[in-house]
């Protein structure tokens, strides 16, 4: 399958030079995702929780956009701010990925944009 960035209906495009989701060769990319509500640009209030919850909720409206669900993703790279968030991020994406997560990697970073507490990069599988 070639490279191919699909529409996204109802999701707003962004205005930054990257695409959101890109398919290739049956693998589903996702774009970093933070936890700012549609259409806002800064981190929801509530803390690391409220945000985790937010970015993934972001990532499941990518996935739904182009016919998957969490249950396809294979592969996550985590990216905090601060390691102390690292339980509570935790407890959050447990909800999302009950039972056979997917590989993850976490990786501590000293600022994401926006001042964001988290990111994620997502790939997930047809």
């Amino acid at each position: 399958m070639p490279r191919n960035v699909p529409a996204l209906p109802g999701i707003e495009a962004s205005s930054l030079p990257f695409s959101q989701v890109v398919e290739a060769n049956g693998f589903v990319f996702l774009a970093g995702q933070v936890g700012n509500a549609p259409g806002e640009n800064g981190a929801v209030p509530g803390g690391i929780a409220a945000e985790t919850r937010q970015m993934l909720d972001n990532v499941g409206r990518l996935l739904e956009a182009v016919g998957l669900d969490h249950r396809d993703v294979v592969k996550t790279t985590v990216y905090l701010r601060d390691f102390a968030d690292f339980e509570a991020m935790n407890e959050v994406y447990r909800e999302y990925f009950p039972s056979e997560p997917p590989t993850r990697a976490t990786v501590g970073v000293t600022a994401l944009a926006r001042d964001f507490r988290i990111e994620i990069e997502v790939l997930a599988a047809r």
